[in-house]
């Protein structure tokens, strides 16, 4: 056996290469005269982990407090934009209401003036119309004259149509009395027609005599107005 271990040589160096010293370990001296107190090392090492674990619970509660701090802050952050925007809300409110409250006695004021303004204008109207003399007097009594005989005319004809109107009986009626019905009622509505082909035209005729009679009176006034004294015009069919 110890021949075989002299046999044998390190790899290292039968290669050629030398071994590097290994270093020697030795343990720590103690110095003479102290004594060692684990438990106070082990002791200060509780401590520090209770240190640095206290500090981050402390760094903890305070991201937390923080966290809730700003969350308050946002909280009266929207409940400021909140109150503002009903604020804004209600100063648009009071404007569009001050606005329509505008409108409305705008409204108002020119409706009065346009109704002051149109009695005026009815008012001079008269005055100048009664300047005209008692030809117009005659003229107005005349004119009242026609819509009382209008009236009349129209109370007439509702009674000639309600005697017109008659119920029809021909249930009993022959043949023969059926035709004669019917060409007695062909011919009553042939003359209603004529009547009111007729009527019309006597209207038209009637509007025209109006309209122009009104135009000679317009005319007569604005005459009037500039002249500073009554015009002469054709009141009653004849010149004054």
């Amino acid at each position: 056996a110890s021949a075989g271990l002299e046999s044998w040589q390190d790899p290292f160096v039968a290669d050629g290469l030398e071994e590097k010293p290994r270093p020697k370990l030795t343990a720590p001296k103690i110095p003479e005269g102290e004594k060692v107190d684990f438990d106070d090392i082990q002791k200060k090492r509780q401590n520090k982990d209770l240190m640095e674990l206290q500090a981050l619970i402390d760094s903890h509660f305070e991201a937390r407090k923080k966290e809730e701090e700003e969350l308050i802050a946002l909280k009266e952050r929207i409940e400021k934009r909140r109150a503002e925007r009903a604020e804004q809300q209600r100063i648009r409110a009071e404007k569009e209401r001050e606005r329509q409250n505008r409108l409305a006695e705008e409204k108002a004021r020119r409706e009065e003036e346009d109704a002051k303004r149109r009695a005026e204008d009815d008012l001079k109207k008269k005055k100048a119309l009664s300047s005209m003399g008692a030809n117009y007097s005659s003229y107005l009594a005349k004119a009242d004259q026609k819509r009382g005989k209008k009236q009349t005319a129209r109370e007439m004809k509702k009674k000639i149509l309600a005697e017109r109107r008659k119920p029809l009986s021909i249930d009993h009626l022959s043949d023969d009395k059926l035709r004669d019905k019917a060409k007695e009622l062909w011919d009553t509505l042939y003359q209603l027609e004529t009547d009111k082909f007729e009527f019309g035209e006597k209207l038209k005729r009637q509007k025209y005599d109006i309209t122009t009679l009104r135009s000679r009176i317009d005319q007569a006034q604005k005459h009037s107005k500039k002249a500073g004294t009554p015009a002469k015009g054709k009141v009653g069919g004849r010149w004054k």
